[in-house]
């Protein structure tokens, strides 16, 4: 079964979410795009909210915001009770989110990264898998009930 991926991005990340598009459809990604359409200003909410939803909602397998710093994107969508984003600036950053901490989004930082390094993070993110067991116990803490 195809891994259905959510993505969106404010304005600085417009560029790098249609560089990631392409990549991931290239690979046999199902990809939703909520948006932004241009490099116009933006607010980051206004598209991390409906991608961190889908997520939630389980209609989409995993996520990914692309912002500036990803600190925005990040924070709105960790407001989410099921959602666990992780800011990746490295791919090992983003091995360790998935492996860890079973992350469900990735937030990339446009301004501080490539976009061949952040291809290869959302790569990484996409094709590690949790190891559960101890890391299980620490992620069902995470939500606040």
């Amino acid at each position: 079964m195809s891994k259905k991926i959510a993505i969106g991005s404010d304005h600085a990340g417009f560029e790098y979410k249609s560089g990631i598009i392409k990549y991931l459809k290239k690979e046999g990604y199902e990809v939703q795009d909520f948006g932004t359409e241009s490099s116009d200003s933006v607010d980051y909410p206004d598209f991390a909210h409906p991608v961190s939803l889908s997520v939630e909602q389980e209609k989409n397998t995993q996520g990914i915001l692309i912002c500036g710093s990803a600190n925005g994107v990040a924070m709105s969508a960790n407001k989410h009770q099921n959602i666990r984003a992780a800011l990746c600036w490295q791919p090992e950053v983003a091995s360790l989110a998935r492996q860890h901490n079973d992350a469900n989004i990735v937030c990339l930082p446009a301004r501080f990264v490539a976009l061949e390094e952040a291809i290869k993070i959302v790569d990484t993110f996409l094709n590690t898998e949790f190891e559960g067991g101890r890391h299980g116990k620490r992620v069902d803490k995470i939500a606040c009930h």
